[in-house]
């Protein structure tokens, strides 16, 4: 006769995961790991107690959820709060399988010894595993009016179909992205080698900011690219040797293989992968389902189906274009797609240098990752018969070019600017003044015809934009 977990053993297992109940802090593994800067934007969800939500942690694997979730555990105890009423469970644990929430929530209680019946703070992590959470979830938040419930979990595609579905009115989603490049600079303690400068642009004077030390900004925004995705990679050397080990077995796959097949019923993921790595091989190019499905063999309707997964699960983004006059086509037959961190690629091929053939669409990629980080925008591209701009901004409200942007991996056109000439001629036909394009290592305005081009390095404007997305989230906090 099979024998059940004893109940004994569930109650020592949670007394395990939270050894604060005991000695009032969090492991020194966890403390001594920095805060990412997103968690300053998550914390405040957690202390909002009027408003009766639980908050949904989620995002891609291994970018940091876990980690961020001890970091608050730490920070409650430091603000005040009782750590015996801090419950932190992680769901995936065997010991918990076929447990509802609920009764963790009670089990927890249990195992504490406190009799107060209010004012917990729970934490249930990779949630995923839990058939129908978000029911139990809702249930939880309906029924204990004076108790915080925070979740997290790396099905993000599930986390994020599910919470729509059914925490409408109850449920609060952050999405932890992969690290921005400001994030990374930040996490190294590298911010010395940052300084502010002011540019014109499109009329205004914006915050940007650039470095004192652009060689070694560029070693990082190289090892960016390469690995700088994700916290742990960024400070593993053993990891780096190898990102196809780390990486892909235990990021990609789990996500091509398990995740997505489990949530949309896929039955041949050879194809998924197929197109996956097609897409990141290429990441930045343009595409078209016609193209694909020729390359492929896969039905166009497969695909179209397959790359709505792959952005659901956070693994590429696809952007839509503009023509030279700023106007939207009829028929999205192209479109451009971007990993959503660039380190992917690296784990799936090899590493790449400064003068690696794939380093310009690799550098266009870091820095669309950067502006994917915005809420409710997204950059356009620009693409007709004979050019292209390579991002594009447009008003939400008059759907109007606002700005323009060419990126580059190289200091050529800081002396020849007279060869940007699409560029050129989408500023003349949309009244754009001051465009950016990007470089190596230099810096500075160029006047060109009736164009004021503020060329700066590829590594600065990669740092400004997620720098600024970080500070524009604050604001609107």
């Amino acid at each position: 006769m099979l024998r059940k977990v004893a109940y004994k053993q569930i109650l020592n297992r949670i007394r395990f995961e939270n050894p604060w109940w005991i000695d009032g802090h969090i492991e020194d593994d966890f403390n001594k790991m920095p805060r990412r800067l997103y968690f300053e934007l998550f914390k405040p969800l957690v202390y909002e107690r009027d408003i009766r939500r639980a908050v949904v942690l989620m995002g891609p694997r291994r970018v940091g959820k876990t980690v961020m979730l001890y970091h608050l555990v730490e920070d409650l105890i430091q603000n005040g709060e009782n750590p015996q009423k801090i419950i932190f469970i992680t769901i995936e644990n065997p010991i918990y399988n076929n447990i509802s929430l609920e009764q963790l929530f009670t089990n927890a209680k249990e195992a504490t010894g406190l009799e107060d019946a209010n004012d917990w703070i729970v934490i249930f992590d990779e949630i995923q595993y839990l058939r129908g959470w978000e029911i139990h979830l809702k249930s939880l938040v309906d029924s204990y009016r004076n108790d915080k419930f925070i979740v997290s979990g790396s099905a993000a595609a599930a986390l994020k179909f599910a919470s729509t579905e059914s925490g409408a009115g109850r449920f609060t989603d952050f999405l932890l992205p992969p690290l921005t490049f400001n994030e990374y600079i930040s996490l190294k303690g590298l911010d010395r080698i940052i300084k502010p400068i002011n540019l014109p642009w499109e009329g205004n004077v914006a915050n940007f900011y650039t470095s004192s030390h652009l060689d070694e900004l560029n070693r990082h925004f190289l090892d960016y690219i390469n690995f700088g995705g994700y916290p742990e990679v960024i400070f593993s050397t053993t990891i780096q040797d190898n990102p196809g080990r780390y990486i892909r077995q235990d990021i990609i796959d789990k996500v091509l293989l398990r995740d997505l097949p489990s949530l949309y019923g896929i039955s041949d993921t050879r194809e998924l992968n197929s197109l996956f790595t097609t897409i990141a091989f290429n990441s930045g190019g343009e595409f078209s389902l016609e193209a694909l499905s020729r390359q492929s063999q896969v039905p166009k309707n497969t695909i179209k189906k397959y790359i709505e997964y792959l952005e659901a699960a956070y693994l590429v983004k696809r952007v839509r274009r503009v023509d030279q006059s700023g106007k939207k086509f009829k028929r999205d037959n192209f479109f451009k797609m971007y990993l959503t961190n660039p380190s992917l690629r690296s784990a799936l091929f090899s590493p790449i240098n400064a003068t690696d053939e794939f380093i310009g669409s690799m550098v266009e990629t870091a820095i669309f990752v950067q502006w994917m980080h915005r809420d409710m925008f997204t950059p356009w591209y620009a693409r007709w018969k004979n050019g292209e701009v390579d991002m594009v901004g447009l008003n939400d409200t008059k759907l109007k070019p606002i700005w323009a942007l060419e990126v580059k991996w190289s200091n050529r056109y800081f002396d020849k600017p007279y060869e940007l000439k699409s560029l050129y001629k989408f500023c003349n036909e949309n009244n754009l003044e001051s465009p950016i394009v990007t470089t190596i290592d230099k810096e500075g305005e160029v006047i060109y015809k009736n164009l004021k081009i503020q060329f700066l390095p590829a590594a600065s404007y990669a740092y400004t934009v997620g720098r600024n997305t970080i500070e524009q989230k604050k604001s609107e906090r």
